[in-house]
């Protein structure tokens, strides 16, 4: 395919202002013609191919492709590639079709590289201990065993080494830009591996790292960006002089207006705006879009952090070696400040100053509030808040990634196993609580907090109510998707498909999965069972796969627990009792949702509108022009929806359970 240029050729490249330290050393394509070659120096090992076509750069401005004012040492050119004006040099490279570089200073590979894989991240401890080493097809689900699980010193090992060998096979002295990249008015790229349709315009310097861009998502880089030892994932947008070291980006992430994020790996449809990040796992959708936002040394998922949110992991004693656990779907305030070591609860609002070193695992959903420097929990209130339901679904609809292979597996269920467990366990202890201080206390103590008498009665009752409505759901799901005719059948709907899924489950940072079927993976990996990190992924989509079985395993005994009666002795009257509990739960859960939504269109909320009007009827009629009427929210619409599709199902139930009872009557 290659061969030696000829005399003729050679001369007429002279001619056109090139050189070449050894003539020889220059392969082309058989149908290589020179005429688009113009000013440039060869050096070292070069092929080259065909430039044949012409294309249209910004302004409309067209251009034949060819090489134009560079310098090339040791690379390999193909078809209709247009490089035009490098100040520097490009060396090492095998820059592949259709692909426009144009007014860089310096794009090379020195010395052997891995493009960024193998580099350790010092994630959620600043002070080292969690360190994990980033590669190409790393998920945020092996990066929670790797960080999370040290004291599973074998598992660790093994997952490394799967790493660090796929980081071995892939060490070169050559980079690679992929088909139809398009690197413009760059400084200095050195050592990175650029995947192909990825676009560079401005960036000040890449170095060490890989952008895995493709077609399905391409990857943009945009004006002032600084990127060092790094691994960006399809799909991810860098842009505006965000300053990024020792990071991992994951698929879908977006890092802009000058955000700053070192030692930090951040996952799927990730967002960071005018902040920083120093040594966080920032699970899937953490998004921070406001100035002075630190997050440092925590873990992070569904996280909404408001302005001026920051934590301190410093206690000036021995270093920088606390860190915090933020479950999923958290948000905090605007100033909001956490002192770690803490760990907040799923689905939690943190608002105003936090000094001491609170645990609210077992109280998702709740208010952590500052009063006079202390800690106020408001356990389950934010099962009532209308947000909380907005965010569960906006999260799907904001998921940007358009790869075909999608790295982390996202489990966006607000009631699971993983929240409803914590649930039970949360209306115990309040339960407990208020059994061993009585009803004469206005306000209780529990493990830093203060609980008021009115928030814990009210926490029990959120919580029952929650508990019911997923217990429900799945009994009717389970139900719905069967085949039912008399009451063999009707007990054989309500069998276990498997034994995975009792016990407790786990956030595997965006995957929900039961801890024994963790526990399985991270044996299997132990003893050799499971060698490759392909086999890890296999099983890690399995058990995203399987979620809905492993959850009736879990709803399973969870109902024997609750109803207090063995499933195998379910009669229809049972199902009956439990639909008709679940329907009030949901019903009475949704008019609270309901009542929370109508707050945004109450007199207080006008205030602002009517500007220049004298009475309450132009501020009305300014914030309906606005904001509309509440029967047109979108939201408000669909708890309305919601609750009439529940009000059918649950007589949909309930007339199937009753003609069960009439069948067997008449036996």
């Amino acid at each position: 395919m290659y061969r030696n240029l000829t005399d003729h050729e050679i001369g007429l490249l002279t001619m056109q202002g090139c050189s070449a330290e050894d003539w020889s050393l220059i392969k082309v394509h058989n149908h290589f013609l020179p005429d688009n070659i113009q000013n440039v120096k060869f050096s070292g090992s070069i092929r080259l191919n065909r430039f044949s076509k012409s294309v249209t750069l910004f302004g409309g401005i067209t251009f034949k492709t060819g090489l134009y004012n560079a310098w090339l040492h040791n690379c390999t050119v193909e078809d209709n590639v247009l490089i035009h004006n490098v100040r520097g040099y490009i060396a090492n490279y095998h820059i592949d079709k259709d692909s426009i570089i144009q007014n860089i200073t310096t794009l090379a590979v020195d010395g052997e590289t891995t493009f960024g894989n193998g580099t350790y991240v010092n994630t959620i401890n600043e002070g080292g201990g969690r360190a994990i080493p980033i590669f190409d097809h790393l998920s945020a689900h092996v990066a929670y065993i790797m960080t999370l699980y040290r004291h599973r010193n074998k598992v660790i090992q093994k997952l490394e080494k799967m790493i660090l060998d796929y980081t071995s096979s892939i060490k070169s002295r050559m980079g690679y830009i992929g088909r139809g990249s398009y690197i413009i008015n760059c400084n200095t790229i050195r050592n990175v591996r650029i995947g192909p349709a990825t676009r560079i315009d401005g960036a000040k310097k890449l170095e060490n790292g890989s952008i895995n861009s493709n077609t399905e998502a391409p990857v943009t880089i945009g004006e002032g960006v600084i990127l060092e030892d790094f691994i960006i994932s399809s799909g991810s947008r860098i842009n505006d002089a965000t300053l990024v070291a020792k990071c991992f980006i994951g698929q879908g992430c977006i890092l802009d207006k000058h955000y700053s994020a070192v030692e930090s790996l951040f996952f799927a449809n990730c967002q960071g705006f005018h902040g920083e990040a120093c040594s966080i796992f920032a699970g899937p959708y953490t998004v921070t879009h406001h100035k002075s936002t630190l997050l440092i040394a925590g873990m992070f998922s569904f996280l909404n952090a408001g302005s001026g949110s920051n934590q301190s992991n410093h206690l000036y004693k021995l270093g920088p070696i606390h860190q915090g656990i933020v479950e999923r779907g958290a948000k905090t305030t605007s100033d909001s400040y956490i002192l770690w070591p803490a760990k907040v609860g799923a689905f939690s609002l943190v608002m105003g100053r936090h000094y001491k070193h609170s645990d609210t695992t077992d109280f998702p959903f709740s208010y952590i509030i500052e009063s006079n420097d202390e800690t106020i929990l408001a356990p389950a209130i934010n099962l009532r808040s209308v947000g909380t339901i907005r965010d569960s679904k906006k999260w799907p609809k904001r998921d940007i990634r358009t790869d075909s292979n999608l790295l982390d597996k996202i489990n966006f269920n607000l009631l699971s196993p993983y929240t409803v467990h914590r649930m039970m366990k949360g209306r115990d202890i309040l339960l407990n609580i208020l059994s061993l201080s009585g009803e004469v206390a206005r306000e209780y103590s529990y493990k830093e907090m203060k609980i008021r008498k009115n928030a814990l009665r009210r926490g029990i009752e959120l919580y029952e109510m929650a508990i019911w409505k997923f217990l429900g759901n799945s009994l009717i799901t389970r139900l719905k998707s069967a085949e039912i005719h008399d009451n063999l059948t009707f007990l054989e709907a309500l069998k276990k498909d498997s034994p995975i899924g009792s016990g407790k489950w786990v956030d595997l940072a965006g995957l929900l999965c039961p801890v024994n079927a963790l526990e399985k993976l991270l044996s299997d990996i132990e003893n050799d069972a499971i060698s490759t990190m392909e086999e890890v992924k296999m099983v890690i989509n399995s058990l995203h796969l399987n979620y809905y079985n492993y959850e009736w395993s879990w709803a399973y005994d969870a109902l024997e627990s609750v109803y207090g009666k063995k499933i195998t002795d379910f009669t229809p009257g049972d199902v009956i009792a439990i639909v008709e509990r679940w329907k009030k739960s949901v019903l009475t859960i949704d008019d609270m949702l309901y009542k929370d939504a109508l707050k945004e269109y109450s007199d207080e909320i006008m205030t602002g509108f009517g500007i220049d009007g004298d009475d309450g009827n132009v501020r009305a009629e300014d914030f309906r022009a606005v904001i509309g009427e509440p029967e047109d929210n979108e939201m408000i619409k669909e708890i309305l929806a919601h609750k009439e599709k529940k009000r059918r199902l649950g007589e949909e139930i309930t007339g199937l359970m009753k003609n069960l009872l009439e069948k067997a009557k008449t036996k």
